[in-house]
Formats: C-alpha cells, structure tokens, sequence
C-alpha cells in the first residue's frame, strides 16, 4: 500500500519545501503559485486517480459474466495515467487490477510480457493487448443499455 502512495507523498514534500524556502524568502506569491502545481501531480500520480481496483481472479470472473475488458495497471505509470485520463468516464466500465496490490496480477502481466511488467495490459476476451490506444479501448467496451 505504501509503494502506490510513495510519489504522491514525495510530490507534495517537495512542493512544501520549494513553497517554504519561498516564504523564507519573503515571496509569498511566489510559494502560493509553486505549490497547487506539486498538489496537482501528486493527486494525478496518487491510486485516487484509478477506479478501485480488484484482484485479477476476480477481474477475470467480472469479465467472462459482463465481457468487460480488463486493465492492469500500477500507481506512477505515464502510460496507465494516459489510459485512464483518455477514456473519462468510461474507465469505470472497465475491470481496473493494480499489480503492486496483486501478485497474481503482476504474475499474469509478466506471463503476457515476455516476463516484463509491462503496464498497462488490457486483457479484451483473454487476450492481452500491452497499452492499447485508448481509442481502441473504449472500442472494446461492450453497449451500455
């Protein structure tokens, strides 16, 4: 659980010591504009970003009864943030597993990856797609009713 709030965490400690060496400085507005940008990254790179995640048995049970597509995805990942920033409200349709949280997922990530844990990986009907253009994902997702 760590792991996934490591960066987020680091963000906003850099941002609180580059704004408190500004106000030690005496330049306020200088400290009061720095800091909203390290807030910001580090909400983006935080798990709040992501829908909550599952474990990949249960992932994988969800997406043989509904024929959602699978995400696997780790905390920190450029690529993952751009999957799910790309599909907006459509991520939520999706089966999200973090591997950092779940070692059968990361097991089932390398078994698709030549052994890397290559993220994200989108499993669309048991096949993995190493990250897919988003447009396509939101192709796979199934007609909402």
């Amino acid at each position: 659980m760590m792991r996934a709030w490591f960066l987020p965490i680091l963000l906003v400690l850099c941002g609180s010591v580059v704004a408190t060496g500004q106000i030690a400085k005496g330049s306020l507005g200088t400290a009061a504009a720095l800091l909203p940008p390290f807030v910001a990254l580090a909400g983006v790179n935080s798990p709040l970003m992501f829908p909550r995640s599952i474990g990949a048995g249960e992932a994988q049970r969800r997406s043989v009864v509904d024929g959602r597509p699978i995400v696997f995805w780790r905390p920190g990942c450029k690529y993952c943030m751009r999957l799910r920033i790309r599909l907006g409200r459509s991520a939520r349709q999706l089966h999200w597993v973090n591997i950092w949280r779940d070692p059968a997922g990361a097991a089932a990530v390398r078994a698709a990856n030549d052994g890397n844990e290559t993220v994200p990986t989108v499993v669309v009907a048991g096949q993995p797609h190493t990250n897919p253009d988003p447009a396509w994902v939101r192709e796979q997702l199934p007609p909402t009713a």
